[in-house]
């Protein structure tokens, strides 16, 4: 029998029924009058969700790799200065693809576990009087480490010492998740990935194009074919588009905007400090340093010392049949990841803070059956929300 449990782990997250059945569509004629309104429909849900009202937004069948791509080769041109901080494994890669395109990145280094530093970032842009630095990279969500950072607070920066730099975001792990407001914050650049909030199988890259960004497009010298923004933006899809992906992603931002953007934060926000309870009562603690920095779609777990955390969940996934998030990067074997994004539930979680504990239990991990499972029902049971119908 193939295995029906859902998964814990910060991306692709599991599919509602809905969504599925809305990807699975015969073949349709691309150049037909039929498809105009299936991608209109979905580029207005997402300009909805990531509260942009003046923006535009590009489907690419490609990941968030993919939008990060797209971002720097429209806006940037070879050399350009590049403001970024290295906290963990994302924010790490896309200063690489960065790097890899020729452009001139400073680095601002900060410890894992640690979000983006505001304060760094205020100083280098302020010491910058000549404007050198073309853009400022933000991991809004880094996913190694379950650390959220303040986008809201770098704008503040930027804005505090008058600096035009583009604000690129990636919020592949945040967007349709955890609060964003890509007008209010003033982002130029916004990434996401279909596998995510949006609940959607890996394929789509979504990027957000503030229209400063789109300004930008008109003089950059990076060069681009695939990931042209200007080729997207043209009013006629460049090339075949995955039309079952653009349509599910309609129906997804549809039951995202039904159940109202607050009321999938607050249910994001619930599940997760369920999850935080449970980790508490096994007498661990978040990876991230502080609780300002919770993410509320995935919770970074450090094990104890000696304890190697790739074997709970190489044990929950060989016994139990449930995937959790193994350690990446500088935390590979010291942490372990429940991701809680997506379609989730009290339920649901409870079925992985369940899974969690069996396995640290088999491994001889002296957590207590039960334990986190009782904390987080309690905290649950305290804060009893009705069915998110729209997102099960």
């Amino acid at each position: 029998m193939a295995s029906q449990n859902p998964v814990f782990i910060p991306g692709p997250t599991n599919i509602p029924e809905v969504i599925r059945h809305a990807c699975d569509i015969p073949t349709m004629d691309h150049r037909s009058a039929d498809f105009p309104p299936i991608f209109d429909k979905a580029k207005s849900g997402v300009k909805a969700v990531l509260g942009s009202a003046t923006g535009e937004v590009v489907l690419f069948p490609a990941t968030g790799t993919g939008g990060w791509e797209a971002a720097i080769t429209n806006t940037l041109s070879p050399g350009d200065k590049v403001l970024a901080a290295r906290h963990g494994m994302f924010s790490q890669k896309w200063i690489d693809m960065c790097q890899r395109h020729g452009l001139d990145v400073h680095i601002i280094e900060a410890p894992w576990g640690e979000g983006v530093p505001v304060a760094a970032f205020a100083e280098a842009l302020a010491a910058d009087t000549t404007h050198g630095i073309k853009a400022v990279l933000v991991t809004h969500n880094e996913t190694a480490t379950g650390v959220t950072s303040d986008v809201a607070a770098v704008r503040a920066a930027m804005d505090a010492a008058g600096h035009p730099a583009l604000l690129m975001v990636d919020g592949v792990s945040s967007i349709g998740s955890i609060p964003f407001k890509m007008e209010d914050w003033g982002v130029d650049l916004a990434v996401a990935g279909s596998q995510k909030g949006f609940m959607l199988p890996a394929g789509l890259a979504i990027v957000g194009i503030s229209q400063k960004a789109l300004a930008a497009m008109e003089t950059n010298g990076l060069p681009r074919c695939f990931f042209d923004l200007r080729d997207m933006l043209s009013g006629v899809y460049p090339y075949t588009p995955p039309v079952g992906m653009i349509h599910g992603l309609s129906v997804a931002t549809d039951m995202l905007l039904s159940e109202g953007m607050e009321a999938v934060y607050a249910r994001h926000h619930r599940i997760a400090e369920g999850v935080r309870k449970a980790v508490a009562a096994w007498g661990f603690s978040p990876c991230a340093v502080t609780p300002a920095l919770y993410s509320d779609t995935v919770t970074a777990i450090v094990t104890p010392e000696g304890i190697d955390a790739g074997r709970i969940v190489t044990h929950a996934a060989d016994t139990y049949g449930v995937a959790f998030g193994a350690g990446l990067g500088a935390v590979a074997g010291k942490v372990f990841r429940i991701g809680h994004l997506g379609q989730m539930t009290d339920v649901m979680a409870l079925a992985g803070i369940a899974t969690a504990e069996m396995a640290m239990a088999d491994l001889g991990l002296d957590v207590g059956l039960g334990r986190g499972v009782a904390a987080a029902q309690d905290y649950y049971r305290s804060t009893h929300a009705a069915p998110a119908r729209a997102a099960a």
